[in-house]
């Protein structure tokens, strides 16, 4: 086992602006000593390290941290597959073709996974918050793009491994996410494994930056634009931020306008797509109405197979790459 501890973690990321606020060292901190304050840019430890204060070997903060070593993305999309697909049935605020929602409550309901770690917000503040669903209805009412917000989406995954011993979890989020997923699932600290065996489907969602709610709700839209949560209909990310309000009007706001709203981390992030996931999906390069779904491995493969057969998910159409990859070397060439 390693002997770094979270103070190598904190030199090498922390003090440095780059953490992307994943909330992996948090998840798999055997003490729970590491905490992620709302709107804070970093973690902070709370006194207390197995590391530091006992010397007893851990170094799981260390080694599961996405942006230590960072690996970069291949310099073109790996795949198996790659298709445009929608939900074959409908879901009340879905994000493009709700091709991830369906493959997800299909494989809910059919027993193929127990739980999915995700986010969910509320409805009436659009606060977000990291979320362990284990009911194919709860994932469809909780439907819709909340991935534009930043939320320490992991630290629900100590819920569903440490506290409730699942075994078999889904976890769908953006690259910073998926890449701290697959440390977990190559790692040979001790630590770290029962998490990574854990994992059987990670979905990663295309992902230029994330927004501070905070800053950008209550700062951004509310006290410049006049814009209240419970208005906010949707937020779509291309290149601009557009917010589509309910009564149906949009606010389009420059990402240059913006910048005081992003995560600092973000600006570390090569990876538009998720590379390292077994599907990643987005609305970039899908026909109409469609997501794109980037099958990256034989288990994200699977999964859509399934979702196909058993009538949830529908293909309609090929995916334009060209855009996908132009994006993504945008992306890579910024950070």
């Amino acid at each position: 086992m390693t002997q770094t501890s979270f103070k190598d973690l904190k030199a090498a990321v922390w003090d440095r602006g780059s953490c992307s606020g994943c909330g992996a060292c948090a998840a798999v901190c055997p003490a729970d000593a590491i905490r992620i304050d709302e709107g804070a840019d970093a973690p902070v430890n709370i006194g207390y390290c197995k590391a530091e204060t006992d010397q007893v070997p851990c170094g799981a903060c260390h080694d599961v941290c996405p942006r230590v070593d960072p690996a970069r993305p291949p310099g073109r999309e790996e795949c198996v597959s790659r298709v445009s697909a929608k939900a074959a049935f409908e879901i009340a605020g879905r994000q493009s073709g709700g091709a991830v929602t369906a493959v997800l409550e299909h494989a809910l309901s059919a027993g193929l996974i127990d739980a999915v770690v995700t986010v969910t917000e509320d409805r009436w503040t659009r606060r977000p918050a990291s979320a362990l669903i284990t009911e194919g209805e709860a994932l469809l009412t909780s439907a819709g793009s909340r991935y534009n917000w930043w939320v320490p989406l992991l630290s629900a995954l100590k819920v569903a491994v440490i506290e409730r011993k699942y075994r078999r979890v889904a976890v769908v989020g953006v690259p910073c996410v998926v890449q701290a997923i697959a440390r977990m699932r190559a790692s040979e600290n001790d630590l770290l494994r029962p998490y990574g065996n854990a994992v059987r489907l990670v979905v990663g969602l295309f992902c230029t930056e994330s927004f501070d709610y905070e800053r950008l709700v209550e700062g951004k839209l509310k006290r410049e634009h006049g814009v209240e949560p419970w208005q906010i209909r949707r937020l779509d990310v291309k290149g601009k931020l557009e917010v589509q309000l309910d009564d149906g009007n949009a606010l389009v706001l420059p990402l240059k306008e913006l910048e005081d709203c992003i995560r600092p981390g973000c600006a570390s992030c090569t990876d538009l797509t998720a590379t390292q996931a077994d599907l990643s999906a987005g609305a970039i390069g899908a026909a109409s109405g469609c997501t794109t779904l980037l099958v990256r491995t034989p288990v994200g493969q699977g999964f859509v197979d399934a979702a196909v057969r058993a009538g949830r998910l529908e293909l309609c159409g090929e995916v334009d790459m060209t855009v996908i990859e132009r994006l993504a070397e945008k992306k890579a060439a910024r950070a």
